[in-house]
């Protein structure tokens, strides 16, 4: 088990300072964000350290390369748009996108490619489920083909008043999760686990990783706060980011001697990444590479050595 970090929060950094600074801090991987070239309006989306389109296996040498010489690995690469998106001109551009990653994967013998499944954020689970099955059956097909593997992040995409009333995302608790690898039963097919998103959703994030113990294809490292004060004036309808806070790891109410209990027990020995979204780390770049660093420190005690 390795600890690394989300690229994302590095934006401002080339490919290679990314890996320098890894490799300095002591992170024994990265997950890349691979975005389109461009600008995107959510926070965190559009970062492109990897730029897939027109990407050759000589462009995948090189970064190898690179990651060989910082002894830094590649834990997976993401990208993590709404590929079921109302428009559906729009999310084609998305699926296609999807596809240019998993071949870049490929390319790159990266086991991994993290994203989402998506949702029609205006229509029911039970309306959105035949468009899910039609757009994650090929792209699950795809991945197969080139042997990487698709581990969908459990984040509801529901904060804020354009992502209501059903969020951005369906895969966002273990009862949805059942129905998915129900209905597509494929070996390739699985999860970014990412713990805070069951806490703010007032959920159990332990027994879930006993449970899909086959289904954990990657791990984040994100912790949340609920803002019990906050929430006791709202309610548990509020849009979420009016009761909860996403916070740096033992930052939040994740307890994560816990979580590394369960997750060691269940046999993963992949990649555990940090993903910083704590708006109290946003900023200046020494802000956030501390955020990372502050991060890795307390991870360490769970993890001395890489598994």
């Amino acid at each position: 088990m390795k600890l690394g970090f989300v690229s994302a929060i590095l934006p401002d950094l080339t490919l290679e300072e990314v890996v320098t600074f890894a490799a300095e801090t002591g992170y024994g991987c990265v997950e890349v964000m691979c975005w389109p070239q461009g600008k995107a309006e959510r926070r965190y989306a559009g970062v492109t350290h990897i730029d897939v389109t027109g990407f050759t296996a000589d462009d995948a040498a090189q970064v190898n390369d690179l990651f060989a010489q910082y002894s830094v690995a590649i834990s997976g690469l993401g990208y993590y748009p709404n590929p079921l998106a109302p428009n559906e001109t729009e999310a084609q551009v998305y699926i296609e996108h999807i596809k240019a990653v998993i071949a870049a994967a490929a390319l790159l013998g990266v086991p991994v490619v993290n994203t989402f499944i998506g949702r029609d954020w205006t229509k029911s689970l039970d309306e959105n489920w035949p468009r899910f099955l039609s757009t994650s059956h090929p792209l699950i097909a795809f991945a197969e083909e080139h042997g990487v593997k698709i581990g969908i992040e459990n984040c509801p995409m529901l904060f804020t008043r354009d992502e209501w009333p059903g969020g951005k995302n369906l895969a966002r608790s273990p009862a949805i999760w059942r129905r998915m690898f129900e209905d597509i039963p494929s070996k390739h097919f699985g999860l970014n686990y990412d713990p805070s998103h069951l806490i703010w959703q007032r959920m159990d994030y332990l027994a879930p990783m006993r449970e899909f113990r086959e289904r954990l294809f990657h791990v984040h490292a994100k912790d949340a706060r609920i803002d019990t004060h906050k929430l006791d004036q709202v309610g548990v309808l509020a849009f979420p980011n009016e009761y909860h806070t996403p916070k740096l790891p033992g930052m939040g109410d994740v307890d994560w001697g816990k979580f590394f209990s369960v997750l060691t027990d269940t046999g993963y020995n992949g990649p555990v990444t940090v993903e910083v979204e704590d708006r109290a780390y946003e900023g200046p770049l020494e802000l956030r590479q501390a955020s990372l660093v502050q991060s890795l420190a307390y991870l360490r005690q769970f993890l001395t050595i890489d598994l």
